[in-house]
């Protein structure tokens, strides 16, 4: 309006105008509102079904790249996959990648198929099911932004987390329950040699580094988000659980 003082509005836009007021005056997130976020500088449709991609977890990509090689066709899996951020981010970057990417919920994956339509992106294959269960592994890497609020956390009746999927939030008594499920799967599902990253919240980082070694993953550590706190770790395993 400021841009363009010489428009004018009629009343349809202004009830239009009305409404999305309303709804941001609620506390509704703004993506949700628009119906689309920017992630790695890839444009991806969200609604209420996914989780809105957050900045923090471009860390988790960031540490995912490092570990596949320009042109490389390593076989890398994306855990909980929501609206396909971290699956789509490293297709964009290492299309020579053969990704799979699972998720739970139906109405989530299809706003993750049309991401990938969206931005043009065809080496990720989605997958209905919980985890790795539904994925043909092994994977020379694994990358997951899981569940870890804890039951009960006041943080869940607050801001934008009241309107996204609880499902894609809560994980048991202290926010750990999928973290080992998929550090246990995990074994079963990398090659000698492959890398398991995780986010997490950012008083997890040491009991994530605990369960991480408690099964055997070498080269475990921590990384820090843009506001220092730990909010990914990583290991390697050099000696896989055959299934």
């Amino acid at each position: 309006m400021f841009a363009h003082p010489e428009r004018e509005f009629g009343e349809t836009v202004e009830a239009a105008y009305a409404r999305l007021l309303e709804r941001r005056a609620s506390g509704e997130p703004i993506a949700y509102i628009l119906g689309e976020r920017e992630f790695w500088s890839l444009t991806l449709q969200v609604s209420p079904a996914v989780l809105i991609p957050r900045p923090e977890t471009e860390l988790l990509v960031e540490a995912a790249l490092e570990r596949i090689p320009e042109n490389s066709a390593m076989r890398v899996a994306d855990l909980g996959t929501g609206s396909g951020a971290i699956a789509l981010a490293i297709a964009h970057e290492r299309p020579a990648c053969a990704i799979q990417a699972s998720d739970l919920s139906a109405d989530a994956l299809a706003v993750a198929r049309q991401n990938a339509a969206r931005n043009g992106l065809e080496n990720v294959q989605f997958h209905l099911g919980s985890w790795l269960e539904p994925l043909d592994g092994p994977f020379d890497l694994i990358a997951s932004n899981p569940p870890y609020v804890a039951d009960g956390d006041p943080h869940l009746d607050a801001g934008d987390l009241r309107f996204e999927p609880q499902s894609a939030l809560v994980a048991g008594p202290d926010g750990l329950d999928a973290i080992r499920i998929i550090v246990d799967q995990a074994t079963e599902n990398l090659v000698a040699g492959g890398w398991l990253l995780l986010e997490h919240g950012h008083e997890q980082g040491a009991p994530c580094r605990h369960v991480l070694t408690g099964v055997g993953f070498s080269q475990v550590e921590t990384r820090h988000d843009l506001q220092g706190l730990e909010r990914v770790t990583l290991g390697r395993l050099e000696t896989p659980t055959h299934r």
